[in-house]
């Protein structure tokens, strides 16, 4: 990683992407958040990870109320997601994998879907405003969670309508 933060991650067909380094309270760093200067609004999900995890290590929660990934977030971790340095802290069988969602009103068709680091630095320099979330899953035993949101976008507003309320 060099000293303002960046480091290299991902290659994809032969292109290597470059990325922001975030780092969490459970000291992971996210090299999933882009490098996009305009990144802010970062919210760390890492106590309600602790907690969860708290409750399923002290058998309060069962393996069915931790490992509940649906199909698609399944499917977009496979195709969209990441790989993190992290293990699953459920089995411990796999690596973790990071998908980032998006959400915003000008997305329109666009919004709720899941996508590459890659994309998101190309929609940051189109959209005005969009959020990005953050989720990491297991694909093996469904292990799913929260684990950043942040706002990427140019951050201009969005020109106003010409309409009035009587028109």
């Amino acid at each position: 990683m060099s000293p303002n933060g960046y480091h290299r991650v991902g290659v994809s067909g032969g292109l290597r992407i470059t990325s922001r380094t975030t780092r969490g309270h459970h000291g992971h760093d996210y090299p999933y958040s882009v490098g996009v200067r305009n990144q802010r609004q970062i919210v760390d999900y890492a106590l309600a990870r602790r907690a969860v995890l708290a409750e399923y290590h002290s058998g309060r929660a069962s393996t069915l109320d931790v490992c509940d990934a649906n199909p698609y977030l399944l499917k977009a971790a496979e195709f969209h997601g990441r790989p993190s340095d992290s293990p699953c802290p459920v089995c411990r069988r796999r690596v973790l994998t990071e998908v980032c969602w998006v959400y915003g009103d000008e997305l329109r068709d666009a919004a709720g879907s899941a996508r590459s680091p890659e994309e998101l630095e190309r929609m940051a320099g189109l959209f005005s405003e969009f959020t990005v979330y953050v989720v990491e899953v297991c694909r093996a035993c469904g292990w799913n969670h929260l684990v950043l949101s942040y706002v990427l976008g140019t951050g201009a507003g969005r020109p106003r309508s010409r309409r009035t309320a009587g028109q």
